[in-house]
């Protein structure tokens, strides 16, 4: 029996669909088993990638225009993927392997065994039983992990493009506009930040990340003034970087009203097994402030600073 016409085209159509349906659902347990693994939020992956919750969740459920190898990656590296999983992921969404360019830089940020990766997922579970805000980042000051106290620090932050805590604890003190409500000496706390990002740079000329940061610093007045003419004398005074500098006590505002206002001092202490990754952890550990600072958390000094914060 012969079949109507336009009977085989619309089958092929249909499987085609079917197809289509079946390799959404599979992204999207792949995607968000994954997230689920790290006991990670929506909105924490968001902000890794510094999209909009409901742009991502439209990406856990494979309604994206066109899965691109940039995007793929940035997914990965947010996720935090193995190579394995990474090819994983490219064989679900776009049926290939990734670019070879392209995969070899994002090749350079993730866990290259399984036992990294299980020694990475155990260091996170310590991490998450730190009562004080704890993050593990690389030499870009982008986050790889960050506890529960260090999430619950920033969780009432509105969502912005491209300094987002959980992604860049440096992106967000230099350039998000509510960097000031939590980082209450934010004059002090920028000074220290422009003197880490010449610190890193000095280290790390050719990264694209930092070179960028110090871009998007130039093209803020306040900022480009801050880094020109304010940071080197800071530096002179105070002899260091953000880091480096742990008798430095910076103001800090707590959104639990229980906690409120804290002085906060960054302490450096990176075992060798992390230094091997590129990796140092630092940890907020917080303290009452001292008669230094004024009722707003301001040095007595520098209270009438002007904000350099960009919005």
């Amino acid at each position: 029996m012969e079949s109507e016409p336009g009977a085989e085209t619309a089958d092929a159509i249909d499987t085609v669909e079917m197809a289509a349906a079946m390799r959404a659902k599979r992204l999207q347990e792949f995607i968000k088993g994954r997230r689920d693994h790290l006991e990670l939020s929506q909105e924490d992956v968001a902000a890794r990638l510094d999209i909009s919750a409901r742009a991502y969740g439209n990406w856990e459920r494979g309604r994206v225009k066109e899965w691109t190898d940039r995007k793929l990656c940035a997914l990965a590296e947010a996720l935090e993927m193995t190579e394995y999983q990474v090819e994983r992921l490219f064989r679900i969404a776009v049926e290939r392997a990734p670019q070879p360019d392209l995969h070899a830089l994002l090749l350079k940020t993730l866990p290259q065994d399984p036992a990294t990766t299980a020694f990475l997922d155990d260091y996170r579970v310590m991490m998450d039983a730190l009562s004080l805000p704890t993050i593990l980042i690389d030499h870009r000051w982008y986050s790889k992990i960050a506890n529960k106290a260090y999430r619950d620090l920033f969780s009432g932050v509105r969502p912005h493009p491209t300094a987002m805590p959980a992604r860049s604890f440096l992106r967000f003190g230099l350039f998000h506009p509510d960097a000031p409500s939590i980082l209450a000496d934010h004059t002090n706390w920028q000074l220290s930040m422009l003197a880490q990002l010449a610190s890193s740079l000095e280290k790390h000329d050719q990264d694209p990340a930092l070179q960028a940061i110090r871009r998007e610093v130039y093209l803020h007045p306040a900022l480009h003034h801050a880094y020109i003419n304010d940071m080197p004398s800071w530096v002179l005074s105070a002899g260091a970087d953000l880091v480096h500098n742990e008798g430095a006590v910076r103001a800090l505002r707590h959104p639990d009203p229980q906690v409120g206002l804290q002085g906060c001092r960054l302490v450096e202490e990176t075992p060798r097994s992390l230094q091997a990754l590129g990796l140092t952890r630092i940890t907020f550990v917080l303290t009452e402030l001292d008669d230094d600072f004024g009722p707003q958390g301001c040095t007595q000094e520098r209270g009438h600073a002007h904000d350099r914060h960009a919005a």
